[in-house]
């Protein structure tokens, strides 16, 4: 286990049964709490990301615009937003998709990528990998390229992954949980 695999496990909680009933929820709020890991986890994913030649990083509602953003100001790269429905103010593409706990969907504003981008998906969990396949839906659907996929945590028993291969099997995650 790497240094900040490690520093992430001792600061990351697990909830029981949040959002609902059997779920272990991760809640990484407490990462946001300590500034040098915070900056430690933009940092490693930049490490991991520089050499992908990104042209533009989108983060999934809500918390993977956090690090995302900071990620994209990080590298000097562009930042969109795959949003919740109803909450993006300009036209949109919109896809759905089930996750874990039941079924949403998402947007992203038509002028976000442009054909022929790079692409970086963030987000802060990969679970079941439906909210990163659907933005990666959304990417294709505006002639975006999806090189890579990054997260904070990934829940490996649920096999998340499987529904990224196909995009581009380049998946970074900085702490797993079996």
């Amino acid at each position: 286990m790497n240094s900040i695999s490690a520093q992430l496990k001792s600061s990351i909680r697990t909830v029981p049964d949040f959002p609902k009933k059997g779920i272990s929820f991760k809640d990484i709020t407490p990462v946001f709490l300590d500034p040098v890991l915070n900056k430690a986890v933009v940092e490693e994913l930049a490490e991991k990301v520089a050499a992908l030649k990104v042209d533009v990083i989108v983060g999934i509602d809500s918390r993977g615009f956090l690090i995302g953003n900071s990620l994209a100001i990080h590298l000097g790269l562009p930042f969109a937003l795959a949003r919740k429905k109803g909450k993006l103010p300009y036209e949109v593409v919109t896809e759905s998709y089930e996750l874990e706990y039941g079924t949403d969907c998402l947007q992203l504003h038509t002028d976000a990528i442009k054909k022929g981008d790079r692409v970086l998906i963030h987000d802060d969990l990969l679970a079941t990998g439906g909210t990163a396949a659907c933005t990666a839906r959304l990417i294709n659907q505006l002639g975006g390229k999806v090189v890579a996929s990054s997260f904070i945590v990934e829940l490996t028993f649920l096999k998340g992954r499987s529904k990224l291969d196909a995009q581009s099997g380049n998946i970074i995650s900085l702490v797993t949980y079996d």
